[in-house]
């Protein structure tokens, strides 16, 4: 497994992210095709025993219950804390990301981990109702309390990171070193401004849905999944460009054949050939993970990476929020 530092930190990662959303109690109101404890150890260990060492979740996935899984599969594992980076998120919950917020929400997260820190804090969307320096200063003061050892942000409009990145250097506080962003084959909208935004910073990408929800993953638009068939927020994010998208799907399996390899190890290929440290992939199954392990040593050419990306047309943002 390679390894890369987030940012300027000194924190190293493998180069796959797992994927927390993929863990905890299914609901109808959240998700249905979510792993029960048991099979959250066994993805979760399947991963560690192959180097895989970054754990990505947030405060609202499976209604808290997968910050609780993950933390009580790393202790039945007995996998050593300083051994494992583990990352979560604010935002979706009261308050979102005031100060009030943002220290409670903090407490609640390492409480369902069953650790004293993070090693990264990530705040899951801008929060227009919450002045910057607010947000800023806030989670200044976790890492200097020893709370979090880093921070990040996530899907967001580039003039936004670029102003909140300006008022920590204007105050002194610790800077974004992240950027957990809507990034893959089918969804390149933020090569526009904020990835840009991003490099001129020195900000790792660890981008959620590199596989498009699995779409990337297949032929056709739909398979057999669970998710496939229940996931309304997998549908409004890809339906309304399915007959671009199939197009750069046939692509991505016209590769995979050519390789020899499976249609997600070209996508997520894809990814480290853009610069991308390290993709959020939410396995459920022992196989989509060891597919996602194996692609950090595929190497696509430039004529590859043309390839799958000269069929891509503007797509309407998904991600970001406008108010």
């Amino acid at each position: 497994m390679e390894y890369a530092k987030l940012g300027d930190t000194d924190i190293r990662v493998s180069r796959i992210c797992v994927g927390g959303m993929s863990f905890g109690e299914s609901s109808e109101e959240f998700h249905q095709w979510t792993l029960g404890l048991d099979a959250t150890k066994d993805v979760i260990g399947l991963c560690f025993d192959n180097g895989v060492n970054f754990i990505d979740t947030a405060n609202v996935y499976s209604h808290g219950t997968s910050e609780r899984f993950i933390g009580q599969a790393l202790r039945d594992l007995e996998i050593p804390r300083e051994d494992v980076v583990l990352a979560s998120k604010v935002y979706f919950n009261e308050g979102k990301l005031s100060r009030e917020a943002i220290l409670r929400e903090i407490d609640g997260t390492l409480e369902r981990l069953g650790t004293d820190y993070l090693d990264l804090y990530q705040i899951h969307r801008f929060d227009y109702g919450t002045p910057i320096e607010e947000t800023m200063g806030t989670l200044n003061e976790l890492v200097e309390s020893g709370k979090v050892r880093a921070i990040g942000a996530s899907a967001m409009y580039g003039y936004q990171f670029h102003n909140m990145q300006i008022v920590a250097e204007k105050n002194g506080w610790r800077l974004f070193s992240t950027m957990q962003n809507h990034y893959n084959l089918l969804y390149r909208e933020d090569e526009r401004e904020l990835i840009p935004v991003c490099r001129q910073y020195g900000v790792s990408l660890i981008p959620y849905s590199p596989l498009a929800g699995g779409h990337l993953t297949h032929t056709g638009w739909t398979s057999e999944s669970m998710r496939s068939s229940t996931d309304k927020v997998l549908k409004d994010k890809y339906d309304r460009a399915k007959d671009n998208d199939l197009q750069i799907i046939g692509r991505v399996h016209e590769l995979s054949e050519r390789y020899g390899v499976s249609m997600s190890q070209i996508s997520l290929a894809w990814h480290f050939a853009k610069g991308v440290t390290a993709p959020i992939v939410g396995g459920t199954k022992r196989k989509h993970m060891e597919e996602a392990i194996a692609a950090t040593e595929l190497r696509l050419s430039a004529d590859d990476v043309r390839y799958l990306e000269e069929l891509y047309l503007p797509h309407e943002v998904v991600g970001a929020l406008s108010e």
